[in-house]
């Protein structure tokens, strides 16, 4: 390959770089949210009472120049307290609180990490490719 095609392939990937990240990216979100619902659907992380707070988490992808974020996440207050617990609480009202944590966020992290690395090197494979 001359230095012209090469150069014509780096630019053809380089206009493509947004889209197929943003789209492996989605994957990662997808798959994220997947292993923290699993880990949150009993011991060791939190029981399934309703399933709302498990049904909670999303996924949000957005495409920022030349790729991608994606920040995976739940509304529901109750995230933080099942995640980490708390200790010899209080609240507003008198209410005396002890709460173990129930892990579900934490372990997902290397699944998540692990995801990431592959997809964005397949990334870097289908534009140079």
């Amino acid at each position: 390959m001359n230095l012209d095609e090469m150069a014509d392939r780096l630019e053809t990937a380089a206009d493509r770089l947004g889209e197929v990240t943003e789209q492996r990216m989605r994957h990662v979100g997808r798959l994220g949210v997947a292993r923290i619902r699993q880990n949150a659907s009993g011991r060791p992380g939190p029981n399934v009472i309703t399933g709302q707070y498990r049904a909670s988490w999303r996924a949000e992808t957005r495409g920022i120049p030349h790729g991608a974020e994606c920040t995976i996440g739940t509304t529901k207050p109750q995230g933080r307290r099942l995640e980490f617990g708390f200790y010899d609480m209080t609240d507003s009202i008198g209410r005396h609180y002890f709460q173990p944590p129930f892990p579900h966020v934490q372990p997902a992290l290397g699944y998540i990490e692990a995801t990431l690395h592959e997809q964005m090197e397949a990334v870097v494979e289908e534009l140079l490719s």
